[in-house]
């Protein structure tokens, strides 16, 4: 089988003055982390203790790693091509399966988010080492090490799956850094060396867009949560007083990314000639705190609606 459609490549074609839109196929891809993100803050509000906290925060990171890196590719690999769609759509596949065992990823599902998160990191990066022709060699070389990286940290993922909740924690937890130190080190292979950022050439508008949009997705989240408790709570001035200040809260996070940041840095990341070096750090790591902020939000305000008149804390 052909890595093209009709000998053509499957990379976005480049546009150095540009700017290549977020697609209607890649909209649909997010629309399974709405369901990621209601998950994660409803298995962080179910399990608020210290062992929660730090349960569903190695979830969380998953889900973050999972959607930037499905990001990067797309930002490289053209959408709106046949065979990237039909990538992206068993991405959703299994982005279904491990959005579902959040909540028992701790206890009877362990393996289950485990297969589906090791499916789409390997899977992903396999299926670009296929579609990049073989002209493109440090394209394919950065792949190879992407992919060596992906696939230890998979052995720890489904060994942890395989485990018992606490050695899980443990194996989890060294998966974790494995996915998350790859960019901090270039990915650094035995045999192939280290990329050069240079090699992670990005769209930087696509880049800044895609991002702005998983923003957009943790804000809905508050939003959602924010509407469906006060909907079932008894409207009484605390409660009411509460429902303004999470919403307002959920504005305000909104005003602060978006009216100050957001443009400011698409177009700072669209003007810079290394790329690749502030979209790993701006867009890859930083923005993860951003989203777990609103999420944490988002439970707060669920709490704050619950119990306007009262206090609740960690179980």
């Amino acid at each position: 089988m052909s890595r093209s459609e009709n000998g053509e490549t499957l990379l976005r074609p480049s546009s150095p003055d540009g700017h290549h839109r977020v697609t209607y196929v890649e909209l649909f891809f997010d629309l399974v982390f709405v369901f990621a993100i209601t998950q994660i803050s409803h298995t962080l509000l179910a399990h608020f203790t210290p062992l929660g906290v730090l349960q569903t925060t190695i979830l969380m990171f998953a889900v973050w790693w999972v959607w930037v890196f499905t990001s990067w590719i797309t930002n490289w690999l053209d959408p709106e091509r046949t065979p990237v769609r039909v990538m992206l759509f068993v991405l959703m596949i299994a982005g279904l399966v491990l959005s579902t065992s959040i909540p028992k990823a701790f206890e009877s599902r362990g393996l289950a988010f485990a297969l589906a998160f090791a499916a789409m990191q390997v899977g992903r990066s396999l299926f670009f080492l296929w579609a990049v022709p073989k002209s493109e060699v440090a394209h394919r070389k950065n792949l190879a090490r992407i992919t060596f990286w992906l696939s230890v940290s998979a052995v720890f993922w489904i060994a942890g799956g395989l485990a018992d909740p606490q050695m899980r924690l443990f194996l989890w937890l060294i998966a974790l850094a494995i996915e998350y130190a790859g960019p901090a080190t270039r990915f650094r292979t035995p045999g192939l060396g280290a990329s050069s950022t240079h090699d992670w050439v990005v769209e930087g508008g696509h880049m800044a867009e895609r991002s702005a949009l998983f923003i957009i997705i943790a804000l809905g989240e508050s939003i959602v949560v924010t509407g469906a408790t006060f909907a079932e709570a008894a409207w009484s001035a605390p409660a009411i007083a509460a429902f303004l200040v999470a919403l307002l809260g959920s504005i305000a996070m909104w005003w602060i990314y978006f009216h100050i940041g957001a443009e400011a840095g698409a177009e700072h990341i669209s003007n810079v000639q290394d790329t690749g070096r502030l979209a790993r750090l701006a867009y890859t790591y930083l923005h993860l705190p951003i989203v777990a902020g609103i999420v944490v939000s988002a439970v707060g305000d669920e709490m704050l609606l619950a119990h306007p008149d009262g206090h609740s804390g960690m179980k």
